[in-house]
C-alpha cells in the first residue's frame, strides 16, 4: 500500500507538472497577408493548420486576399521566435489554380534550411492559423481543415470540404458541393440566389446537419441517419419517391417538385434537419 501511494504521488506530481508547464506557456499572435491577381472561373484550394478557423467570402474583386493570423505558444520568447519562421501559409499558383498551403511543424514545409537542427522540444507545442480570405463570385472552392470553425459565402462555383472537428456555416451556390465533417455541426444553404439543379453530397460522422433547401426546389433527396440520431423534416411538399417506402425518424427517400439531381444527406449519430428559405 505505502508502494502504491508512492507511485500515486508521483504521478500526481508530474500530472501537476505538465499542468503548470502549459499554463507558463507565452503566446505570441503574428498576421500575414498577401494579396495578388485570380482569373474568375479558377479553383482555389485551402489546407488548413490542425487547428484554425478557415473563413472564405466572394466578391466583384478578380483576385484573392487573404489574411492569416498565427498564434504561437513556447516556453520563452526565443522558442517563440524560433517557431515564428516556420509557421505561416504558402501559395502554389498554376493556371487557373491557387493553393494556400498551411505549413508548421505538423508537416516541415517551408524554407528546408530553418529546419536543420530544429529542436525535437518545439514540435509538439500548440498552435492555430485562422483564416480570412476573400476570392472571385466565381470560382470553386475545395477546402481541408483540422479543428475550427469553417464559414463560406458568395461563392458561385463547386464547394468540396473536408473537415476533422467543425461549427460550420455555408452558403453552397449553384455547382456541385461536397462536404464532409467528421464531427461538430453543419448548417447549409443550397442555392441562396436561387436553385439551378446541382448534386449535393453532405456529411457529418457524429454531430447535427441543419439543411436549408429553396422553395423552388426540384430534386430526389436522400436523407438517412447511420446509427443514433433523428430526422426532422419542415420542408413542404416533400413525396416518397416509392409510395411503398414511407418517411420514418431515419430515412427519407423523396422527390421534391418534378425530380432532378441528386442530394445526399447523411448522419453517423446526431440530428438532421430539412427545412426551406425564401428567397
Amino acid at each position: 500500500m505505502k508502494k502504491f501511494k508512492i507511485v500515486w504521488l508521483l504521478i500526481l506530481v508530474g500530472m501537476l507538472a505538465a499542468s503548470l508547464s502549459a499554463q507558463s506557456l507565452l503566446k505570441r499572435t503574428t498576421v500575414k497577408t498577401d494579396k495578388f491577381d485570380f482569373a474568375m472561373g479558377g479553383t482555389v484550394a485551402i489546407m488548413g493548420a490542425p487547428m484554425g478557423s478557415i473563413r472564405v467570402t466572394g466578391s466583384n474583386s478578380a483576385e484573392i486576399e487573404i489574411t492569416a493570423t498565427i498564434e504561437l505558444q513556447a516556453a520563452s520568447e526565443a522558442d517563440l521566435a524560433r517557431l515564428e519562421q516556420v509557421t505561416g501559409f504558402l501559395t502554389d499558383e498554376t493556371l487557373g489554380r491557387t493553393g494556400i498551403i498551411s505549413f508548421g511543424t505538423h508537416n516541415k514545409l517551408g524554407d528546408k534550411k530553418l529546419w536543420k537542427k530544429f529542436p525535437k522540444t518545439l514540435l509538439g507545442l500548440p498552435f492555430r492559423i485562422d483564416y480570412v480570405v476573400t476570392v472571385p463570385h466565381f470560382c470553386d472552392l475545395e477546402i481541408d481543415g483540422g479543428k475550427g470553425d469553417l464559414f463560406i459565402s458568395g461563392v458561385d462555383g463547386s464547394v468540396q470540404v473536408h473537415f476533422l472537428e467543425t461549427h460550420a456555416d455555408i452558403e453552397a451556390g449553384y455547382a456541385a458541393t461536397q462536404i464532409i465533417v467528421g464531427s461538430g455541426s453543419v448548417d447549409v444553404v443550397l442555392g441562396p440566389k436561387g436553385w439551378r439543379g446541382r448534386a449535393a453530397n453532405i456529411q457529418v460522422a457524429n454531430g447535427d446537419m441543419n439543411v436549408r433547401l429553396p422553395s423552388n426546389l426540384a430534386a430526389e433527396i436522400d436523407a438517412t441517419i447511420l446509427r443514433s440520431g433523428s430526422i426532422e423534416n419542415t420542408f413542404p411538399d416533400l413525396k416518397p419517391r416509392n409510395r411503398k417506402v414511407p418517411f420514418t425518424d431515419k430515412s427519407i427517400i423523396a422527390k421534391a417538385g418534378v425530380g432532378g439531381p441528386s442530394l445526399l444527406f447523411t448522419v453517423g449519430d446526431g440530428k438532421l434537419k430539412i427545412e426551406r428559405f425564401t428567397l
